[in-house]
């Protein structure tokens, strides 16, 4: 079933992530620290929880194993515990952690990072790095799109500096979205034929949560009339019940807006976006948009940014400069213009 978090029946399109992780892993079954941590940051819906859960599975099998710790911020001591407080007590738990290392390898999944409280975050990034110095240990991190900028406000610059290890995760490429439809089907003896599955992967604009929602409900109609293949009609079928679903998910993220007083905004933005799934669009081009809405000069960094930071747009890491912002979601730009015209 689709849902928070949850693991997808098939997981396509990662290879490039999961090559990343499976290096990181390789040096720690060798007793050996990765060159980095690790750290992934997207749009929500895009599986970044699930990277986590198979590499968290990753670590459980094979020889030898891989203690794993998967953690989000509010399963951390508060920022006032001791070992936050003062730069010797963030040297003990450091020395602590190497210890711990020393004796088995081990990987701290943290996902929602976003929320890391500073102290805190400052007093694990400085551990990850002196522990990973003489110990085999990775620190994964996993965030929306304003994870970087919450990092860079920590006193550890030295995160930014991941090479390969600052990973985007965004949506799927058309191929890997129609895998990650018709693999499941297949391993139940179903089939989907090739219309079925191109009107699919078109209509979930291959982003990853509504791909799965896509799934659930042509498994659910599949059983209900008992067919041992899919085809378009099929599809149709279920089409009102996933957009309603899509437009739910939807609503919540422009109430997101609305709370921050965004929409004027991320209406201008969204039309930026109007030549569909391969538009992008520079800093210089999103400003220009804000000002045509009438946003003030001093405001319009802090807008745009604020945009990036709930996912409304944002820019995929390792780009070649100049770097270009992309849409989170095309079909919630849509969704925007449609509830603030109305």
């Amino acid at each position: 079933m689709a849902g928070a978090g949850a693991m997808p029946p098939a997981l396509t399109g990662r290879q490039a992530e999961q090559a990343v992780l499976s290096r990181c892993l390789l040096d720690l079954r060798g007793n050996r620290a990765p060159p980095h941590d690790v750290v992934l940051v997207g749009p929500r819906g895009n599986g970044k929880t699930a990277l986590l859960r198979w590499f968290e599975d990753a670590c459980a099998q094979g020889e030898p194993a891989v203690d794993v710790a998967s953690l989000t911020p509010s399963d951390l001591p508060e920022p006032a515990a001791p070992e936050w407080a003062s730069p010797n007590a963030r040297a003990r738990l450091a020395q602590a952690l190497t210890s711990r290392c020393r004796r088995r390898p081990l990987a701290v999944l943290l996902d929602e990072a976003q929320t890391l409280d500073a102290q805190v975050g400052v007093a694990l990034l400085n551990a990850s790095q002196q522990a990973r110095a003489q110990a085999p240990f990775l620190l994964v991190l996993a965030g929306t799109p304003g994870l970087p900028a919450h990092l860079d406000r920590m006193d550890a610059s030295f995160w930014s500096r991941l090479g390969e290890g600052e990973l985007g995760i965004g949506r799927l490429g058309e191929e890997a979205a129609k895998l990650a439809l018709a693999e499941p089907l297949d391993a139940h003896g179903v089939d989907i034929d090739a219309d079925a599955l191109a009107y699919v992967a078109g209509q979930s604009q291959c982003y990853p949560y509504f791909v799965q929602l896509w799934g659930d409900a042509l498994w659910q109609h599949r059983l209900a009339v008992d067919a041992a293949t899919i085809v378009i009609d099929h599809a149709r079928a279920v089409l009102p019940s996933v957009e309603t679903r899509m437009a739910n998910y939807c609503q919540r993220r422009f109430a997101e807006l609305e709370s921050e007083e965004l929409v004027p905004a991320a209406v201008a933005v969204a039309r930026l976006f109007a030549d569909g799934d391969a538009a992008t669009a520079s800093d210089q081009e999103v400003d220009a948009a804000l000002a045509a809405a009438g946003v003030d000069a001093g405001e319009r960094y802090a807008r745009r940014e604020a945009l990036g930071r709930l996912g409304y747009v944002w820019r995929p890491p390792n780009q070649r400069a100049p770097f270009r912002w992309h849409a989170g979601i095309p079909s919630l730009m849509d969704h925007v213009l449609r509830q603030a015209a109305a």
